[in-house]
């Protein structure tokens, strides 16, 4: 492994379409990227892992073993890998269950190579991807539900979604710890009542992304 791809990310393909996994492996290990895996299906995917995570796994949603989208983000995630979704933009529904499954984020198979492996850094390195494609999968949900945050709430979320540890969080705000405490516990309560919970930090990140308490981010913004 060169020094390079030593520091860029494990990466896997799982499409059932050969041309796009060769020119996607390609392009991330031209990118400095070391691919562990490119597979038509996810069953295949994990049988060549075994047990061995990649940082990130390019997921097609429509694949030709009939699987359901479900089924292969949880899979997925089950093994520690991020999902970035790579796939047809008008595909809104497959879209929005990937997201609701666990998805990082949802990069168009129209996009440019460069704004693909920009997402593919973006969502490696553990930050969650929001772009015009995940804003329009949610705004086409006619189910989607914000939570009802109040002020003090929001706050809180923006700052510990942001990074902040929970003390220093009530630092910030000039409250005490165990009020901060409440105030998150009450906000991973709302976001259970709309049918979006967030039992981890990411969860929390992505929720306050998807309702605009912190910024979208576009992949090009993200490359720095």
């Amino acid at each position: 492994m060169t020094r390079k791809a030593a520091e860029q990310g494990t990466i896997a393909i799982v499409d059932d379409h050969e041309a796009v996994r060769l020119g996607l492996r390609a392009a991330c290990e031209d990118a400095g990227h070391t691919v562990v895996a490119s597979t038509a299906t996810v069953t295949e995917l994990l049988k060549t892992l075994r047990g061995r995570p990649a940082q990130l796994v390019v997921l097609d949603l429509s694949l030709g073993d009939g699987s359901s989208v479900t089924e292969n983000v949880r899979s997925i995630l089950a093994t520690g890998s991020a999902v970035l979704v790579h796939s047809i933009a008008d595909r809104v529904a497959a879209v929005r269950e990937a997201l609701a499954a666990g998805a990082a984020g949802v990069i168009p198979k129209s996009s440019p190579m460069s704004t693909v492996l920009a997402a593919i850094e973006t969502v490696a390195r553990g930050d969650v991807l929001n772009n015009l494609e995940w804003a329009s999968a949610i705004e086409a949900d006619h189910d989607f539900a914000k939570a009802a945050l109040g002020r003090r709430e929001r706050d809180v979320l923006h700052l510990y979604a942001s990074g902040l540890p929970l003390k220093l969080v009530a630092v910030q705000l000039g409250i005490a710890h165990s009020t901060a405490r409440e105030y998150l516990d009450r906000i991973r309560q709302k976001y259970v009542e709309v049918g979006r919970p967030a039992p981890t930090k990411v969860d929390l990140l992505r929720r306050a992304v998807e309702d605009g308490i912190l910024p979208s981010i576009d992949p090009d913004d993200a490359r720095g």
